[in-house]
């Protein structure tokens, strides 16, 4: 069956969250926002573009930092207001130069840094 874009449910304001997930360790890197514009050019071109809601424009990965993300597989969840996308992740994906936005974990009450800048 062919990939209706019309079908995503994306929110009052046009946009619908999307996880970055490495495609082979199976790491959740990040988490950001895409409209159907910005989904329509990963779609084809294979490289992750986000929405950017401060600058209200297009963001391609990568674009300034070079760390770019190549998309490897799109999943879309149940209620189809969710993307997951396995992607190949250059340098760090997240813009403290952490490979994940995920690094503080909160463990009893505290903050605990997981890892480093890179």
């Amino acid at each position: 069956m062919k990939f209706d874009l019309g079908t995503v449910k994306f929110n009052s304001d046009g946009l619908v969250p999307a996880i970055a997930q490495d495609a082979v360790s199976g790491e959740v890197l990040m988490l950001a926002w895409m409209n159907a514009e910005s989904l329509a050019e990963t779609l084809k071109t294979g490289q992750v573009t986000y929405w950017s809601r401060s600058r209200q424009e297009l963001w391609r990965k990568g674009e300034t930092s070079g760390n770019v993300q190549l998309l490897k597989d799109l999943r879309i969840d149940c209620d189809r207001d969710c993307l997951l996308m396995l992607v190949e992740q250059t340098g760090p994906a997240c813009h403290t130069n952490r490979r994940s936005c995920f690094y503080t974990a909160i463990q009893d009450g505290e903050e605990l840094e997981l890892m480093q800048p890179e």
